[in-house]
Order: C-alpha cells, then sequence, then structure tokens
C-alpha cells in the first residue's frame, strides 16, 4: 500500500565533495555516526501526509506496517509513529530523471526510488552507511534472496572477532529475525563483480533516516519486501554519495 503525494521535480544538485571509500565492511548495525553524503538533493516542497489521529497512527499506515507473517517468520509491526513521516513508503513525482525500473538511493536525503513509468516512483526511507564504508557509482542487482543468511567478510571479523561465528567457513549467519539482512536481500554487483554492497531488511526501525551501519543500505522490514516485489530482475541501481 503506498500514499500519493506529489511535489516539484527535484533542483539542481550541488556537488560539495568528491571521494567515497570504494571498500566496504559488512551490513551489520555498529553505532551512529556522521553522514558520508557528498551531494545535496531537493526533498518536497511540502509534506502532506495522510490525516493521521493525535497518536499519530492511521489505518492505512497500520496496514502498511502491521504484523506480517512472510516465509515462516513472523515480523512484528513497525512502531511508524517514532519515525519520522518523510520517511514513510510513498509515491512521489520521480525527481531523479532516471529511466524506469531503475533503483536510485539518494544516501544525503536517506532515501531509495524505484522509478516508474508514469513519470512516478517509489520512495523508500532507509539507513545508510557511515562515512568511511560508503560506496557510489552504478551497477545492477544482480541477485537476490528472501531470507538471507549473513556472512562478514573478513575485514569486519578482524575488527570485530567475536563474529568468526559466522565466516563463510562456519557457513554464515543463519536467516532469521535478528539476522543484519532482514527479510529480503538485493547484491548489487559492477563490472560482474560483487561490490559488497547490499540493500537489505533491517529490525532496527529506529536506524532509518540515519548513517549507522558498515556500509550497506536498510529498509524497514515491511519496505524491503515491498521492494523486492517491485524491482525488475538485473535492475540498474545508481547510488549518489
Amino acid at each position: 500500500m503506498s500514499m500519493n503525494i506529489s511535489y516539484s521535480r527535484r533542483g539542481v544538485l550541488s556537488l560539495l565533495a568528491a571521494g567515497a571509500a570504494s571498500t566496504l565492511a559488512g551490513c551489520a548495525s555498529s553505532g551512529s555516526g556522521p553522514s558520508g553524503g557528498r551531494i545535496i538533493s531537493a526533498t518536497p516542497a511540502a509534506f502532506s501526509p495522510p490525516p493521521v489521529s493525535p497518536s499519530g497512527r492511521s489505518p492505512e499506515l497500520d496496514a502498511m506496517y502491521g504484523t506480517v507473517v512472510d516465509g515462516g517468520y513472523v515480523i512484528p509491526a513497525v512502531p511508524y509513529w517514532n519515525i519520522n513521516p518523510r520517511y514513510y513508503r510513498q509515491r512521489v513525482l520521480d525527481p531523479t530523471g532516471e529511466r524506469p525500473g531503475t533503483v536510485v538511493v539518494d544516501t544525503a536525503s536517506r532515501f531509495l526510488y524505484l522509478v516508474e513509468r508514469d513519470g512516478s516512483a517509489m520512495r523508500y526511507g532507509v539507513g545508510i552507511g557511515r562515512e568511511g564504508f560508503a560506496w557510489e557509482g552504478e551497477g545492477v542487482i544482480q541477485w537476490r534472496q528472501k531470507w538471507p543468511k549473513w556472512t562478514p567478510p573478513a575485514e569486519m571479523i578482524a575488527r570485530q572477532p567475536q563474529l568468526a561465528k559466522y565466516s563463510a567457513e562456519n557457513g554464515g549467519q543463519p536467516p532469521g529475525l535478528d539476522n543484519p539482512l532482514g527479510a529480503r536481500a538485493l547484491y548489487i554487483f559492477k563490472n560482474g563483480q560483487d561490490t559488497l554492497y547490499r540493500l537489505h531488511g533491517s529490525p532496527e526501525w529506529s536506524s532509518i533516516g540515519k548513517a549507522v551501519s558498515s556500509g550497506c543500505v536498510r529498509l524497514i522490514n515491511q519496505d524491503v519486501i515491498d521492494l523486492y516485489e517491485r524491482v525488475p530482475q538485473k535492475a540498474r541501481i545508481v547510488v549518489w554519495q
């Protein structure tokens, strides 16, 4: 379910600085930190969320972010009223100028867009990687997985030895509600090589709109399930810093 909201198209993007780290260290949460953003992007001139009760709730949002039974797991409802409404899933006018079917991650604004054919886009709020663990550029969503395993890379295990039990040699962390990749993972490749960059779900709804993960883009589990069903096979992805 989505909300229909319209606003003027993206203004001119201002490039503030160049460069971002090209390597990643996995997708687990490891504390908050400053944004690694490099582009200031336009946001809606006015935000008009659907009518909500004084408690900040609405039937539409209750359904959107309510309890979900998926793949044998019960995903808890999200207390969305504790999240900034700008990060709720919604349909907007496409501000990216990209062709339909493209996924665009605007890390500066903490938004992910899936461009649609009618000049609109589905927009999702995201959490992003801390400065120093960011990736930017273009790639392809080469592989997708429901309830994926999580395998931290060797660099991350070197920093956090307690994660060795989830190494590739040990089979990774099994799927589940506590898995850092959540209910879905979309794996980004560039020039045929795995970038180690992922779009994935997360039970940590409070991280949406923040820079807290070690490089990957996280969504609320309910949102990543919705995105997974909409994204075309081998979709192009563009990540702005």
